[in-house]
């Protein structure tokens, strides 16, 4: 009886170790009580819904520019630490490098500050461009633009991905923590809503959403919300 019960002590000490270890691989945005911070409580899902009467594209154009915004004041915030020394490769977690395509049409592994540099003149250049994003009367958005609205997305999310596992405990020193888990949950709610974002994208930070789903933060979309069947072109 006294060597079972030395043997149960063991088997139990050794899984306090193990559930010990586990937990301090987590990175540091899933740890508590981070990965419960938030701005807003409940879920997004009203929020990123295609409101009646408003034209399903410029619904699209008005919140990519407004998550477009923040993350170009997100990324201001946090700059000055993304050096090439540091940060010689544009990563996410340690599995994940994100190449940028040239003009030449050849891939470049570049400096995470290169990488982001290159993305955010992209995505400006686009938003800035009247033929994609007409704010006249009587414009109609042309045919390429879900493609664009889609590729300004990724490189969204992408920024995300490499400030959430490099970053994150800088966002949590300024105390901005909450503001950037709450930017995060509402820019998956709307990507999720209208289908902009390939599922195999998301997997750096597939835990994370993962868990703000069960929080009840992000909701799971059946079906997303598709184009009218109108043609967008002239």
């Amino acid at each position: 009886m006294h060597r079972q019960q030395q043997y149960n002590e063991v088997n139990q000490e050794n899984s306090r170790h193990a559930r010990t270890k586990k937990e301090e691989k987590l990175p540091l945005f899933m740890c508590e009580p981070f990965v419960r911070t938030a701005l807003v409580k409940g879920s997004y899902k009203t929020i990123v819904q295609l409101p009646k009467y408003v034209d399903y594209y410029e619904w699209l154009a008005l919140n990519t520019f407004e998550f477009f915004n923040h993350i170009n004041k997100f990324y201001g915030i946090i700059a000055e630490y993304v050096t090439p020394d540091k940060y010689p490769k544009m990563m996410a977690d340690s599995n994940t490098e994100y190449i940028w395509m040239m003009p030449n049409g050849k891939t470049a592994s570049l400096p995470a500050n290169q990488y982001i540099e290159y993305a955010l003149t992209w995505m400006s250049n686009k938003i800035n461009d009247q033929t994609i994003f007409p704010t006249k009367a009587g414009i109609a958005f042309p045919p390429s633009f879900l493609n664009d609205i889609r590729g300004i997305c990724r490189q969204i999310f992408r920024m995300m991905a490499h400030i959430y596992w490099n970053h994150f405990d800088k966002l949590v020193h300024l105390s901005l923590e909450a503001h950037w888990s709450s930017y995060f949950s509402h820019f998956i709610s709307f990507v999720r809503e209208f289908d902009l974002i390939e599922p195999k994208e998301l997997e750096p930070l597939a835990a994370l959403i993962s868990v703000l789903e069960d929080q009840g933060k992000i909701i799971k979309v059946d079906h997303p919300q598709r184009p009218p069947p109108a043609s967008i072109c002239c």
